[in-house]
């Protein structure tokens, strides 16, 4: 189907394909010859299946009508994908490039072991948020669960409402930023305001996710460690406070 401006649209009945024989499908739609008019995808059908659009390497826009369930678009790579509903577990698990926005909630482990590519969840999210993040940036609406942020080591955490207990690692370095309260934080962790340059910076995240918000609201979990070293001005240039 052709759309304005020269875009093609594809459509997949989602209920009619298992999960694989759906990443195939998709793989084979062929990708816009202009980066900046990526093919469009549309997905219905969408009633909880698990593993949903998983291992997905291919430069399309996405647009989800529906429910999925645990462990949509893990492993993600390239892919623009919108979901118009919950996702269950692991959503965005090991996702590599590409984006996904969720438009409802989402369950546990939502980001884990994330090594590039932006995770957005519009409503709220349940434990383990960013566990194990090696890098990219996940930005929830509302509300997190317990251990966000537990052993992450890079990468980017927002929480736009409250988090559970044990927020953040001290051994982390991923930069949490909060705008509730957490019921607690992780041992050897501390809360800290924005200083101007990074106030600049999430606000810039915020716009680029589609997330509503003026990021002078939020303040930051941060290693105690790691702000001792910034307030002795040798943060950044000898890194080693972990």
């Amino acid at each position: 189907m052709l759309l304005g401006g020269g875009a093609t649209r594809h459509e997949f009945l989602m209920n009619e394909l298992s999960a694989s024989e759906l990443v195939q499908a998709i793989a084979t739609v062929p990708p816009a010859l202009d980066e900046e008019e990526m093919t469009r995808v549309e997905i219905v059908g969408a009633e909880g299946q698990h593993g949903a659009m998983m291992r997905l390497d291919h430069p399309v826009k996405l647009r989800v009508r529906g429910t999925l369930g645990d462990y949509a678009f893990a492993f993600n790579a390239q892919a623009i994908a919108k979901v118009f509903g919950d996702v269950g577990h692991g959503v965005g698990d090991g996702m590599l490039s590409g984006s996904v926005r969720v438009r409802g909630n989402a369950g546990h482990a939502a980001g884990v072991g994330m090594i590039g590519g932006t995770l957005g969840v519009y409503g709220s999210a349940g434990d383990r948020v960013g566990a194990m993040l090696r890098g990219g940036g996940i930005f929830v609406r509302r509300n997190v669960g317990n251990d966000a942020g537990s052993g992450a080591i890079s990468g980017t955490i927002v929480i736009g409402g409250d988090a559970g207990e044990n927020l953040g690692d001290a051994r982390s370095d991923v930069s949490v930023f909060i705008r509730g309260q957490a019921a607690s934080l992780s041992a050897g962790v501390t809360e800290a305001p924005l200083r101007k340059k990074q106030e600049v910076q999430l606000g810039l995240l915020l716009i680029s996710a589609g997330i509503r918000g003026d990021a002078s609201e939020f303040r930051r979990v941060v290693p105690i460690a790691k702000l001792e070293a910034e307030k002795a001005a040798r943060g950044e240039v000898v890194p080693n406070w972990r």
